[in-house]
């Protein structure tokens, strides 16, 4: 079993997005990307790591581009690695021994809760304690105005107490008991741009269309700790077969 990384050129990733509008601009970011490449190495498949796990492999050895899933940020950068490998060994799991990046930093991800009393044109601010932005641009509660449910917004007269419901999650779909009337309250996820090792905390501020900002709300103290360093070698010290109890032995 083995695996080449060399040979493998103008690595390049392009995110798809969900759909496309009348005007050409794109509706939501799930994430989905189409990864390209380069190469002149014959007889070979290809494997497509995103931040050093298996996302994919190809399936014939003329394929230079692989769709595959990556985690959906605003700012936080994701490492694509592609490797060639001897087709009895397309899905093979190499990630421990592909190089991988040294760990110095984290990210850490937020889930706010996207209430309906939220108006379209809304958005959030994040800040780091050391009172930087840590989004470039105002992060917009409602991208998807059909994920906004209201008056004359949707189907009228098929929602609760005066809100239409297009898109919007509806009863045991999303976070029960925190919306209104039978809708349930959906989620905002954000990631946030690397952060050292070390403690963080955060504070997230509404904002509306005219950039007027409101109180700002702190999250809790956050720790980002280094991962545990794997060990190089590993074997077994002892079996005991009565209480099926196995005796390991790490070296680091």
């Amino acid at each position: 079993m083995s695996f080449v990384s060399k040979d493998i050129e103008d690595v390049r990733a392009l995110v798809l997005p969900d759909a496309v509008v009348a005007d050409g601009s794109p509706v939501g970011l799930s994430g989905t990307t189409l990864v390209t490449w380069r190469s002149s190495l014959p007889d070979r498949l290809f494997q497509v790591y995103v931040d050093g796990k298996l996302a994919g492999v190809t399936l014939d050895p003329l394929q230079r581009k692989l769709v595959v899933q990556i985690p959906a940020s605003f700012e936080s950068a994701v490492r694509l690695q592609v490797i060639a490998v001897e087709p009895q060994d397309t899905y093979i799991d190499f990630s421990e021994e592909i190089d991988q990046a040294p760990i110095s930093h984290a990210h850490i991800r937020l889930t706010l809760l996207r209430s309906q009393d939220l108006p379209i044109g809304s958005g959030v601010n994040i800040y780091h304690n050391d009172g930087r932005r840590l989004n470039a641009l105002p992060i917009p509660i409602w991208p998807c105005s059909c994920d906004k449910a209201g008056f004359g917004m949707a189907q009228f007269g098929l929602g609760d107490c005066g809100f239409d419901s297009a898109a919007a999650v509806g009863f045991g779909k999303g976070s029960f008991g925190q919306g209104h009337f039978g809708l349930d309250a959906d989620t905002l996820q954000w990631t946030s741009p690397a952060l050292p090792l070390g403690q963080h905390s955060l504070s997230i501020a509404v904002i509306d269309e005219r950039g007027n900002e409101g109180p700002r709300a702190e999250t809790e103290a956050i720790t980002i700790v280094p991962g545990p360093r794997p060990a190089s070698d590993l074997d077994v010290e002892s079996f005991d077969e009565l209480s099926g109890q196995v005796v390991l032995n790490l070296t680091d």
